[in-house]
């Protein structure tokens, strides 16, 4: 049959746009890490505060708090350049993970892995109880609410982080991606393309 030699011809020529894939990826991880970053240097004294303060009072009771916090600020500030670049893409993608498989574990672990409660979830049960209530009660305030939406509980699960590591790992592993990453064009320029720290020129 010739269909399949069309097809794998076609799967071929497709890989001349293979670029777009890790490109996509950071693009879409460089909203998450901006605002992580932005809100970690704005507060940066609540942040240490919140990751050394007890568990009982909302707090993440890590080691060394200044240090875990200097971390993950650094992390994802230097993570919001790079990506942004396709600099140093897969060194930059390792303390990225790190920050985010710490972030899973001590936040959003012991919620399970839903990142939005499901329907048959009790704080889910509870919210359907309470539009019940407010569009029997106060219609308008209903209307007002579901305008733009059906609200939902967060259920803070580590779906979100794992998503972020998943497609940080991509990173690592295949790098930026060509013509759209410095990485690609360091590599380029360089006398021994072997010494590319993206692979983005492989």
């Amino acid at each position: 049959m010739k269909l399949i030699p069309l097809i794998t011809t076609a799967l071929d020529k497709a890989r001349t746009l293979d670029f777009l894939a890790p490109l996509a990826i950071r693009l879409y991880l460089l909203p998450t890490f901006y605002e992580g970053a932005h809100a970690k240097i704005t507060g940066f004294a609540g942040l240490v505060q919140w990751f050394g303060s007890p568990v009982a009072q909302g707090g993440l009771n890590l080691p060394a708090p200044l240090l875990m916090a200097v971390f993950a600020t650094a992390a994802e500030t230097a993570g919001c350049v790079c990506l942004t670049l396709g600099l140093f893409t897969r060194l930059v993608s390792i303390p990225l993970m790190v920050t985010m498989t710490v972030a899973g574990l001590s936040v959003h672990w012991s919620h399970g892995w839903a990142a939005i409660a499901g329907k048959t979830a009790e704080s889910t049960l509870r919210l359907q109880g309470f539009m019940e209530w407010l569009a029997q009660n106060f219609p308008g305030r209903f209307n007002y609410i579901t305008q733009l939406g059906d609200p939902v509980i967060l259920n803070n699960g580590i779906e979100f982080t794992a998503t972020y590591v998943i497609m940080l790992a991509a990173l690592f592993f295949y790098g930026g991606g060509k013509y759209v990453s410095l990485d690609y064009w360091l590599a380029r320029t360089s006398a021994n393309p072997r010494t590319d720290l993206s692979r983005a020129g492989a």
